[in-house]
């Protein structure tokens, strides 16, 4: 697992900026334990929140350990 900042921890990443699909990246929020997913592609890039099949935020539980 990698960290992103002080607040962010990456838990997934695949992919690359130079392919037709891009990177994609799985970010966990510290502190809220909400998922995001962030897309880059060339130039453009977005990010929002990983929604779950009934379009709820996808929480994961942070441990400090």
């Amino acid at each position: 697992m990698a960290y992103y900042g002080d607040r962010f921890i990456v838990t997934h990443s695949e992919g690359n900026t130079l392919s037709n699909k891009g990177k994609r990246t799985i970010l966990v929020d510290r502190e809220t334990g909400v998922n995001y997913i962030f897309v880059h592609d060339g130039y453009a890039g977005g990010l929002t929140v990983l929604l779950d099949a009934d379009g709820k935020p996808v929480v994961t539980k942070i441990s400090d350990k």
